[in-house]
Protein backbone atom coordinates (compact mmCIF):
# COMPACT_ATOMS: atom_id res chain seq x y z
CA UNK A 1 0.00 0.00 0.00
CA UNK A 2 2.88 2.38 0.83
CA UNK A 3 4.53 1.79 -2.57
CA UNK A 4 1.24 2.45 -4.36
CA UNK A 5 0.84 5.68 -2.38
CA UNK A 6 4.40 6.78 -3.30
CA UNK A 7 3.80 6.12 -6.99
CA UNK A 8 0.56 8.12 -6.84
CA UNK A 9 2.41 10.93 -5.10
CA UNK A 10 5.14 10.90 -7.80
CA UNK A 11 2.52 11.01 -10.59
CA UNK A 12 0.67 13.78 -8.72
CA UNK A 13 3.86 15.92 -8.71
CA UNK A 14 4.29 15.45 -12.48
CA UNK A 15 0.57 16.27 -13.03
CA UNK A 16 0.94 19.40 -10.84
CA UNK A 17 3.91 20.65 -12.93
CA UNK A 18 1.92 20.06 -16.12
CA UNK A 19 -1.02 22.09 -14.69
CA UNK A 20 1.36 24.91 -13.69
CA UNK A 21 2.87 24.83 -17.19
CA UNK A 22 -0.67 25.00 -18.68
CA UNK A 23 -1.62 28.00 -16.49
CA UNK A 24 1.55 29.92 -17.42
CA UNK A 25 1.09 29.12 -21.12
CA UNK A 26 -2.46 30.51 -20.89
CA UNK A 27 -0.97 33.93 -20.30
CA UNK A 28 2.21 33.72 -22.37
CA UNK A 29 1.33 31.09 -24.91
CA UNK A 30 3.66 28.26 -26.06
CA UNK A 31 1.84 25.46 -24.21
CA UNK A 32 3.71 22.68 -26.02
CA UNK A 33 7.06 24.29 -25.25
CA UNK A 34 6.17 24.62 -21.59
CA UNK A 35 5.00 20.95 -21.51
CA UNK A 36 8.24 19.70 -23.08
CA UNK A 37 10.24 21.80 -20.61
CA UNK A 38 8.40 20.23 -17.65
CA UNK A 39 8.93 16.71 -19.02
CA UNK A 40 12.65 17.36 -19.73
CA UNK A 41 13.13 18.71 -16.21
CA UNK A 42 11.41 15.61 -14.80
CA UNK A 43 13.64 13.29 -16.90
CA UNK A 44 16.78 15.16 -15.79
CA UNK A 45 15.74 14.76 -12.15
CA UNK A 46 15.11 11.02 -12.63
CA UNK A 47 18.48 10.63 -14.41
CA UNK A 48 20.34 12.42 -11.58
CA UNK A 49 18.68 10.24 -8.93
CA UNK A 50 19.41 7.08 -11.00
CA UNK A 51 23.04 8.20 -11.40
CA UNK A 52 23.38 8.62 -7.63
CA UNK A 53 22.03 5.08 -7.13
CA UNK A 54 24.40 3.63 -9.74
CA UNK A 55 27.42 5.38 -8.18
CA UNK A 56 26.48 4.20 -4.71
CA UNK A 57 26.04 0.59 -5.85
CA UNK A 58 29.25 0.66 -7.92
CA UNK A 59 31.17 1.50 -4.74
CA UNK A 60 29.74 -1.54 -2.95
CA UNK A 61 26.79 0.35 -1.45
CA UNK A 62 29.23 1.65 1.15
CA UNK A 63 29.39 5.09 2.64
CA UNK A 64 26.55 7.54 3.10
CA UNK A 65 23.12 6.69 1.72
CA UNK A 66 22.26 8.98 -1.28
CA UNK A 67 19.58 11.57 -0.62
CA UNK A 68 16.40 11.36 -2.63
CA UNK A 69 12.80 12.44 -2.46
CA UNK A 70 9.62 10.58 -3.15
CA UNK A 71 9.78 7.05 -4.40
CA UNK A 72 13.53 7.32 -5.07
CA UNK A 73 14.20 7.88 -1.39
CA UNK A 74 12.27 4.73 -0.62
CA UNK A 75 14.19 2.78 -3.31
CA UNK A 76 17.47 3.97 -1.78
CA UNK A 77 16.30 2.84 1.63
CA UNK A 78 15.28 -0.64 0.36
CA UNK A 79 18.71 -1.12 -1.23
CA UNK A 80 20.31 -0.01 2.00
CA UNK A 81 18.30 -2.54 4.05
CA UNK A 82 19.17 -5.37 1.63
CA UNK A 83 22.83 -4.43 1.87
CA UNK A 84 22.73 -4.38 5.66
CA UNK A 85 21.05 -7.80 5.77
CA UNK A 86 23.69 -9.14 3.38
CA UNK A 87 26.47 -7.78 5.59
CA UNK A 88 24.88 -9.39 8.63
CA UNK A 89 24.52 -12.68 6.79
CA UNK A 90 28.14 -12.57 5.64
CA UNK A 91 29.26 -11.85 9.17
CA UNK A 92 27.26 -14.83 10.48
CA UNK A 93 28.60 -17.10 7.74
CA UNK A 94 32.11 -15.85 8.45
CA UNK A 95 31.74 -16.83 12.10
CA UNK A 96 30.41 -20.27 11.14
CA UNK A 97 33.28 -20.82 8.70
CA UNK A 98 35.81 -19.68 11.30
CA UNK A 99 34.31 -22.04 13.90
CA UNK A 100 34.35 -24.87 11.34
CA UNK A 101 37.99 -24.14 10.47
CA UNK A 102 39.00 -24.11 14.14
CA UNK A 103 37.09 -27.33 14.86
CA UNK A 104 38.59 -29.17 11.87
CA UNK A 105 42.08 -28.02 12.81
CA UNK A 106 41.79 -29.82 16.16
CA UNK A 107 40.47 -33.04 14.60
CA UNK A 108 42.69 -36.06 15.41
CA UNK A 109 42.56 -37.07 11.73
CA UNK A 110 43.73 -35.47 8.50
CA UNK A 111 40.70 -34.55 6.35
CA UNK A 112 40.62 -33.66 2.65
CA UNK A 113 37.63 -32.81 0.46
CA UNK A 114 37.94 -34.01 -3.14
CA UNK A 115 36.00 -32.78 -6.15
CA UNK A 116 34.63 -34.70 -9.11
CA UNK A 117 38.07 -35.41 -10.60
CA UNK A 118 39.75 -36.07 -7.23
CA UNK A 119 41.09 -32.53 -7.11
CA UNK A 120 41.68 -31.07 -3.64
CA UNK A 121 39.03 -28.52 -2.66
CA UNK A 122 39.79 -28.21 1.05
CA UNK A 123 42.10 -29.70 3.66
CA UNK A 124 42.59 -29.24 7.40
CA UNK A 125 45.74 -28.42 9.35
CA UNK A 126 46.66 -32.03 10.09
CA UNK A 127 46.62 -32.87 6.37
CA UNK A 128 49.66 -30.61 6.02
CA UNK A 129 51.46 -32.21 8.98
CA UNK A 130 51.02 -35.88 8.00
CA UNK A 131 50.43 -35.70 4.23
CA UNK A 132 52.26 -32.51 3.26
CA UNK A 133 49.16 -31.00 1.62
CA UNK A 134 49.18 -27.18 1.76
CA UNK A 135 46.54 -24.56 0.94
CA UNK A 136 48.40 -23.79 -2.28
CA UNK A 137 47.77 -27.40 -3.42
CA UNK A 138 44.05 -26.78 -3.81
CA UNK A 139 42.93 -27.61 -7.33
CA UNK A 140 45.58 -30.32 -7.75
CA UNK A 141 44.68 -34.01 -7.98
CA UNK A 142 45.47 -35.80 -4.75
CA UNK A 143 47.25 -38.67 -6.55
CA UNK A 144 49.78 -36.12 -7.82
CA UNK A 145 50.75 -35.47 -4.20
CA UNK A 146 50.24 -38.91 -2.60
CA UNK A 147 51.87 -41.05 -5.25
CA UNK A 148 52.08 -44.47 -3.60
CA UNK A 149 50.78 -47.07 -6.12
CA UNK A 150 48.65 -48.67 -3.38
CA UNK A 151 46.93 -45.33 -2.68
CA UNK A 152 46.30 -44.70 -6.39
CA UNK A 153 44.74 -48.16 -6.68
CA UNK A 154 42.69 -47.54 -3.52
CA UNK A 155 41.46 -44.24 -4.96
CA UNK A 156 40.42 -45.98 -8.16
CA UNK A 157 38.58 -48.81 -6.36
CA UNK A 158 37.15 -46.76 -3.48
CA UNK A 159 33.74 -48.46 -3.74
CA UNK A 160 35.19 -51.95 -3.24
CA UNK A 161 37.75 -51.28 -0.50
CA UNK A 162 36.87 -49.95 2.94
CA UNK A 163 40.32 -48.79 4.05
CA UNK A 164 44.04 -48.77 3.29
CA UNK A 165 46.99 -48.71 5.66
CA UNK A 166 50.18 -47.02 4.39
CA UNK A 167 53.11 -45.02 5.77
CA UNK A 168 52.82 -41.22 5.54
CA UNK A 169 54.29 -39.84 2.28
CA UNK A 170 56.38 -37.34 4.26
CA UNK A 171 57.34 -39.48 7.26
CA UNK A 172 57.59 -43.27 6.98
CA UNK A 173 57.50 -43.62 10.77
CA UNK A 174 53.87 -42.44 10.76
CA UNK A 175 51.39 -45.16 9.73
CA UNK A 176 48.07 -43.91 8.36
CA UNK A 177 44.76 -45.62 7.75
CA UNK A 178 42.94 -44.06 4.79
CA UNK A 179 39.17 -44.08 4.37
CA UNK A 180 37.11 -42.43 1.63
CA UNK A 181 33.51 -41.34 2.27
CA UNK A 182 31.22 -40.15 -0.53
CA UNK A 183 28.83 -37.49 0.80
CA UNK A 184 27.50 -35.96 -2.42
CA UNK A 185 27.14 -37.00 -6.04
CA UNK A 186 30.69 -35.95 -6.92
CA UNK A 187 32.22 -35.07 -3.54
CA UNK A 188 34.47 -37.29 -1.47
CA UNK A 189 36.00 -36.93 1.97
CA UNK A 190 39.39 -38.58 2.56
CA UNK A 191 40.15 -39.33 6.22
CA UNK A 192 43.71 -40.29 7.21
CA UNK A 193 43.82 -41.69 10.76
CA UNK A 194 47.14 -42.12 12.57
CA UNK A 195 47.42 -45.80 13.59
CA UNK A 196 51.15 -45.73 14.37
CA UNK A 197 50.64 -46.60 18.04
CA UNK A 198 48.18 -49.35 17.23
CA UNK A 199 50.51 -50.90 14.64
CA UNK A 200 53.43 -50.60 17.04
CA UNK A 201 51.46 -52.45 19.72
CA UNK A 202 50.45 -55.14 17.20
CA UNK A 203 54.07 -55.51 16.12
CA UNK A 204 55.18 -55.80 19.76
CA UNK A 205 52.48 -58.39 20.41
CA UNK A 206 53.47 -60.40 17.34
CA UNK A 207 57.15 -60.24 18.23
CA UNK A 208 56.35 -61.28 21.79
CA UNK A 209 54.23 -64.23 20.65
CA UNK A 210 56.85 -65.26 18.07
CA UNK A 211 59.69 -65.08 20.58
CA UNK A 212 57.78 -66.89 23.31
CA UNK A 213 56.63 -69.56 20.84
CA UNK A 214 60.17 -70.13 19.62
CA UNK A 215 61.54 -70.21 23.16
CA UNK A 216 58.90 -72.71 24.29
CA UNK A 217 59.65 -75.17 21.51
CA UNK A 218 62.95 -76.42 22.93
CA UNK A 219 61.84 -77.01 26.56
CA UNK A 220 58.62 -78.62 25.32
CA UNK A 221 60.56 -81.00 23.09
CA UNK A 222 62.85 -81.93 25.99
CA UNK A 223 59.91 -82.32 28.38
CA UNK A 224 57.98 -84.45 25.93
CA UNK A 225 61.01 -86.65 25.34
CA UNK A 226 61.47 -87.34 29.07
CA UNK A 227 57.74 -88.00 29.50
CA UNK A 228 57.76 -90.56 26.70
CA UNK A 229 60.80 -92.20 28.29
CA UNK A 230 59.07 -92.32 31.68
CA UNK A 231 55.94 -93.78 30.07
CA UNK A 232 58.01 -96.49 28.41
CA UNK A 233 59.56 -97.31 31.82
CA UNK A 234 56.18 -97.31 33.57
CA UNK A 235 55.25 -100.82 34.71
CA UNK A 236 51.65 -99.73 35.50
CA UNK A 237 52.02 -100.82 39.11
CA UNK A 238 51.19 -97.31 40.29
CA UNK A 239 47.83 -96.13 38.93
CA UNK A 240 48.48 -92.60 40.14
CA UNK A 241 51.87 -92.43 38.38
CA UNK A 242 50.47 -93.84 35.13
CA UNK A 243 47.54 -91.40 35.18
CA UNK A 244 49.82 -88.45 35.97
CA UNK A 245 52.22 -89.31 33.15
CA UNK A 246 49.30 -89.69 30.71
CA UNK A 247 47.80 -86.32 31.71
CA UNK A 248 51.18 -84.61 31.59
CA UNK A 249 51.80 -86.01 28.11
CA UNK A 250 48.35 -84.86 26.93
CA UNK A 251 48.93 -81.34 28.25
CA UNK A 252 52.38 -81.25 26.68
CA UNK A 253 50.83 -82.22 23.35
CA UNK A 254 48.28 -79.45 23.79
CA UNK A 255 51.01 -76.90 24.47
CA UNK A 256 52.89 -78.17 21.42
CA UNK A 257 49.80 -77.70 19.22
CA UNK A 258 49.34 -74.21 20.64
CA UNK A 259 52.96 -73.24 19.90
CA UNK A 260 52.73 -74.70 16.39
CA UNK A 261 49.50 -72.77 15.67
CA UNK A 262 50.96 -69.51 16.99
CA UNK A 263 54.04 -69.91 14.82
CA UNK A 264 51.82 -70.72 11.83
CA UNK A 265 49.79 -67.53 12.42
CA UNK A 266 52.98 -65.50 12.71
CA UNK A 267 54.21 -67.00 9.45
CA UNK A 268 50.93 -66.23 7.68
CA UNK A 269 51.08 -62.59 8.82
CA UNK A 270 54.69 -61.95 7.85
CA UNK A 271 55.90 -64.22 5.06
CA UNK A 272 55.70 -63.30 1.40
CA UNK A 273 53.09 -64.94 -0.79
CA UNK A 274 54.28 -67.93 -2.80
CA UNK A 275 51.94 -68.76 -5.66
CA UNK A 276 51.59 -72.15 -7.32
CA UNK A 277 48.76 -74.01 -9.03
CA UNK A 278 47.20 -76.21 -6.33
CA UNK A 279 45.10 -79.31 -7.10
CA UNK A 280 42.62 -78.76 -4.26
CA UNK A 281 40.58 -81.90 -4.97
CA UNK A 282 43.68 -84.05 -4.54
CA UNK A 283 44.66 -82.02 -1.46
CA UNK A 284 41.28 -82.69 0.21
CA UNK A 285 41.54 -86.43 -0.50
CA UNK A 286 45.07 -86.51 0.94
CA UNK A 287 43.96 -84.71 4.12
CA UNK A 288 41.15 -87.22 4.63
CA UNK A 289 43.51 -90.18 4.15
CA UNK A 290 46.71 -88.88 5.77
CA UNK A 291 45.65 -86.71 8.73
CA UNK A 292 45.59 -88.87 11.87
CA UNK A 293 42.47 -87.17 13.32
CA UNK A 294 40.52 -87.21 10.04
CA UNK A 295 41.64 -90.68 8.98
CA UNK A 296 40.23 -92.27 12.15
CA UNK A 297 36.80 -90.79 11.40
CA UNK A 298 36.85 -91.02 7.60
CA UNK A 299 33.59 -93.00 7.58
CA UNK A 300 31.79 -89.89 8.90
CA UNK A 301 32.77 -87.72 5.90
CA UNK A 302 30.64 -87.33 2.76
CA UNK A 303 32.92 -86.06 0.00
CA UNK A 304 31.59 -84.20 -3.05
CA UNK A 305 34.74 -83.00 -4.76
CA UNK A 306 34.93 -81.82 -8.37
CA UNK A 307 38.22 -82.63 -10.05
CA UNK A 308 40.03 -80.18 -12.31
CA UNK A 309 39.20 -77.10 -10.25
CA UNK A 310 42.68 -75.89 -9.36
CA UNK A 311 43.49 -72.51 -7.84
CA UNK A 312 46.65 -70.44 -7.58
CA UNK A 313 47.90 -70.22 -4.03
CA UNK A 314 50.10 -71.88 -1.44
CA UNK A 315 49.43 -75.56 -0.86
CA UNK A 316 50.69 -75.72 2.72
CA UNK A 317 48.51 -72.79 3.80
CA UNK A 318 45.44 -74.24 2.07
CA UNK A 319 46.13 -77.59 3.73
CA UNK A 320 46.09 -75.87 7.15
CA UNK A 321 42.78 -74.08 6.46
CA UNK A 322 40.99 -77.11 4.99
CA UNK A 323 42.16 -79.53 7.70
CA UNK A 324 41.16 -77.08 10.45
CA UNK A 325 37.62 -76.78 9.08
CA UNK A 326 37.20 -80.55 8.65
CA UNK A 327 38.66 -81.35 12.09
CA UNK A 328 36.45 -78.69 13.75
CA UNK A 329 33.34 -80.13 12.07
CA UNK A 330 34.21 -83.64 13.27
CA UNK A 331 35.07 -82.42 16.77
CA UNK A 332 31.97 -80.28 17.38
CA UNK A 333 29.34 -82.66 15.99
CA UNK A 334 28.07 -85.90 17.57
CA UNK A 335 29.98 -89.07 16.66
CA UNK A 336 26.91 -90.69 15.08
CA UNK A 337 26.41 -87.82 12.60
CA UNK A 338 28.14 -87.25 9.27
CA UNK A 339 29.66 -84.09 7.83
CA UNK A 340 29.58 -82.95 4.19
CA UNK A 341 32.74 -81.69 2.50
CA UNK A 342 32.50 -80.23 -1.01
CA UNK A 343 34.70 -78.44 -3.55
CA UNK A 344 32.90 -76.92 -6.53
CA UNK A 345 32.36 -74.00 -8.89
CA UNK A 346 29.34 -71.86 -8.12
CA UNK A 347 28.39 -68.89 -10.33
CA UNK A 348 31.48 -66.63 -10.41
CA UNK A 349 33.19 -68.23 -7.40
CA UNK A 350 34.96 -71.38 -6.33
CA UNK A 351 33.62 -72.82 -3.08
CA UNK A 352 35.06 -75.09 -0.41
CA UNK A 353 32.24 -76.00 1.95
CA UNK A 354 31.95 -77.97 5.19
CA UNK A 355 28.53 -78.71 6.71
CA UNK A 356 28.02 -80.40 10.06
CA UNK A 357 25.04 -81.31 12.24
CA UNK A 358 26.69 -80.30 15.48
CA UNK A 359 25.91 -77.95 18.35
CA UNK A 360 25.94 -74.82 16.17
CA UNK A 361 27.03 -71.26 16.91
CA UNK A 362 24.84 -68.45 18.24
CA UNK A 363 24.28 -65.39 16.02
CA UNK A 364 26.07 -63.24 18.61
CA UNK A 365 29.21 -65.38 18.50
CA UNK A 366 29.49 -65.81 14.69
CA UNK A 367 31.30 -62.47 14.08
CA UNK A 368 33.86 -63.35 16.78
CA UNK A 369 34.66 -67.01 16.10
CA UNK A 370 37.64 -66.07 13.88
CA UNK A 371 39.27 -64.12 16.73
CA UNK A 372 42.31 -65.66 18.38
CA UNK A 373 41.52 -67.82 21.43
CA UNK A 374 37.79 -67.11 21.21
CA UNK A 375 35.69 -70.00 22.47
CA UNK A 376 31.89 -69.85 22.32
CA UNK A 377 30.12 -70.40 25.63
CA UNK A 378 28.20 -73.60 24.94
CA UNK A 379 27.14 -76.26 27.45
CA UNK A 380 28.70 -79.53 26.31
CA UNK A 381 28.39 -83.04 27.61
CA UNK A 382 32.17 -83.44 27.39
CA UNK A 383 35.07 -81.03 27.44
CA UNK A 384 36.73 -80.57 24.04
CA UNK A 385 40.37 -79.68 23.75
CA UNK A 386 41.65 -77.10 21.30
CA UNK A 387 43.90 -74.08 20.94
CA UNK A 388 41.21 -71.60 19.90
CA UNK A 389 43.31 -70.62 16.88
CA UNK A 390 41.84 -72.86 14.15
CA UNK A 391 39.40 -70.38 12.60
CA UNK A 392 41.87 -67.52 13.04
CA UNK A 393 44.30 -69.53 10.87
CA UNK A 394 41.51 -70.17 8.33
CA UNK A 395 40.71 -66.45 8.14
CA UNK A 396 44.35 -65.45 7.56
CA UNK A 397 44.85 -68.14 4.90
CA UNK A 398 41.74 -66.96 3.04
CA UNK A 399 42.83 -63.30 3.21
CA UNK A 400 46.13 -64.31 1.59
CA UNK A 401 44.13 -66.00 -1.18
CA UNK A 402 41.70 -63.07 -1.80
CA UNK A 403 38.91 -65.24 -0.38
CA UNK A 404 36.38 -64.84 2.42
CA UNK A 405 34.80 -67.08 5.06
CA UNK A 406 31.01 -67.21 5.23
CA UNK A 407 29.47 -68.84 8.32
CA UNK A 408 25.84 -69.87 8.65
CA UNK A 409 24.76 -71.56 11.85
CA UNK A 410 21.90 -72.19 14.26
CA UNK A 411 22.22 -73.48 17.79
CA UNK A 412 21.43 -77.19 17.98
CA UNK A 413 21.12 -77.53 14.18
CA UNK A 414 24.70 -77.40 12.94
CA UNK A 415 26.92 -75.05 10.96
CA UNK A 416 27.94 -74.32 7.39
CA UNK A 417 31.41 -72.94 6.61
CA UNK A 418 31.96 -71.65 3.07
CA UNK A 419 35.37 -70.55 1.79
CA UNK A 420 34.59 -68.36 -1.23
CA UNK A 421 37.46 -67.96 -3.69
CA UNK A 422 37.23 -65.56 -6.64
CA UNK A 423 37.17 -67.14 -10.10
CA UNK A 424 40.32 -65.13 -10.90
CA UNK A 425 42.20 -67.67 -8.73
CA UNK A 426 41.32 -70.50 -11.15
CA UNK A 427 44.40 -71.92 -12.89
Amino acid sequence: MKILWLWRKEVSYIALFIVIAAVISHFVGFFMHMLVLVLVATLIKQAVLLYRLEQWLSHGASGRLPSGTGIWGDIYYHFYRIKQKEKKRKKTLGKIIEQFRKSTDVLPDAAIVLGENDEIEWSNKLAKLVLGIKKSDRGQRIDNLVRAPEFVEFLRNRKDRKSLILPSPINEKIILQYKIVTYAESKHLVIAHDVTQQKMMESMRKNFVDNVSHELRTPLTVLKGYLETLQDMDDSQSVMLSTSLRQMNAQTDRMQYLVDDLLLLARLETKKKKVECVDVANLINNICLESEVVKNQYQRIELAVENGINISGEEQDLRSAISNLIINALKYSPEQTRIKVSWKKENKNIIFEVIDRGEGISAVDIPRVTERFFRAEVKRSKKLSGTGLGLAIVKHVLIRHDAKLEITSKLGQGSQFRCVFPLSRFC
